[in-house]
């Protein structure tokens, strides 16, 4: 009987105790990689990632840098409280954020968060998705209060706390622009000398930037994939990059994309006709049936169960072969999750020949 892709059933798989990676490797490119195309799959480690690659290819990194914006602290009351930020307004100003509050039904606009000392974070306003538009107040500059006082927002299934390694794994190598939530976890496995040895490949790096938002743990919790919402994210792709892209397509080499997050900029960057050069804000949701305009080879981390992350490495592999891959990669006892362990998908073209 034939899978309806359009059921989020269809995305669901089980994970064995103990397979979710709450620390990350010793050394980042020591991870390992499933390589999945047109032959069996085959188990290597990351440090091998650039024999994958050929002369004339392109690699695109997202340089997102993920900020510490969960803030703990209490009401003057003494009740404790949780604000993480998510976004900057729209206004300009860089003290003033979209922003998730807990518990959301005692934080009224108005109120007030202690987080320590000189830095109070006051309710403003409420959005129309249940959040609140806040202000930092502190006396040092944005960037130094968050340093100082915030805390990595880890994902909810690593079950601990931030503790003093994250600060440095739970960032790419590469990372540059702040504005993420949640690492984009592909690019955690680069190290600089590893990119060093792409690039002595006769490979291109290029850069883009997606700022991950908090709907990347969402779970799709609607029957029907299609009326699942998906929540705006903001993007960026430089002229160099377009560049970088055509000059690929025209000596015949692969774009390789380092994680989901390149693929949707791409892809949103392609759909609004701006790939030479833009921003923008996506809603892009990938799945099964949508056309792959850019993207040629895939980097990624293995997902949550009923994702959209997971329905998208899907539309891109193909459903048989990425469910194979995963029950692959759960008998090989393969880490999952941020800090996990990594694919290499080389896409297959209509005619089922690897591009």
């Amino acid at each position: 009987m034939p899978v309806d892709l359009t059921r989020i059933a269809a995305w669901d798989y089980e994970l064995p105790e103990g397979r979710i990676a709450r620390y990350p490797a010793e050394r980042r490119d020591a991870s390992r990689l499933l390589v999945v195309g047109e032959a069996e799959p085959e188990h290597r480690t990351f440090a091998e990632l650039p024999a994958l690659l050929d002369p004339g290819d392109l690699l695109v990194l997202n340089e997102s840098r993920v900020l510490p914006v969960r803030l703990l602290g209490h009401k003057p009351t003494g009740a404790r409280c949780e604000v993480l930020l998510l976004r900057l307004t729209d206004d300009g100003d860089e003290r003033r954020w979209e922003a998730l509050v807990r518990p959301g039904s005692k934080l009224k606009p108005g109120r007030r968060v202690v987080i320590d000392e000189g830095f109070e974070v006051v309710i403003e306003d409420g959005t129309g998705d249940g959040g609140r538009v806040v202000r930092l107040e502190s006396e040092l500059s944005v960037e130094a209060t968050l340093e100082r006082w915030g805390r990595l927002p880890l994902p909810p299934y690593m079950e601990r706390e931030e503790e003093p390694l994250d600060r440095d794994r739970y960032q790419t190598v590469y990372a540059r622009v702040p504005g993420s939530v949640a690492a984009p976890t592909a690019g955690l496995h680069f190290t600089p000398a590893l990119l060093r040895a792409i690039e002595e490949r006769g490979v291109e790096v290029a850069r883009v930037t997606l700022h991950v938002g908090p709907g990347t743990f969402r779970p799709v919790e609607v029957d029907r994939v299609a009326d699942h919402a998906m929540h705006s994210e903001r993007w960026e792709v430089p002229r160099e990059t377009g560049a970088a892209i055509r000059r690929t397509r025209e000596g015949g080499g692969r774009v390789w994309a380092v994680g989901t997050t390149v693929v949707r900029t791409l892809e949103a960057a392609a759909l609004d006709g701006v790939l030479d050069g833009g921003r923008g804000e996506t809603e892009l949701f990938i799945a099964p049936g949508f056309e792959f305009r850019v993207v040629d080879a895939l980097v990624t981390n293995f997902h949550l169960p009923r994702s959209t992350l997971l329905m998208l490495v899907g539309a891109f592999a193909g459903y048989r072969a990425t469910m194979a891959a995963y029950a692959e990669a759960i008998r090989e006892r393969y880490r999952f999750y941020s800090y996990g362990d990594a694919m290499a998908i080389v896409r297959r073209d209509p005619t089922g020949a690897s591009r």
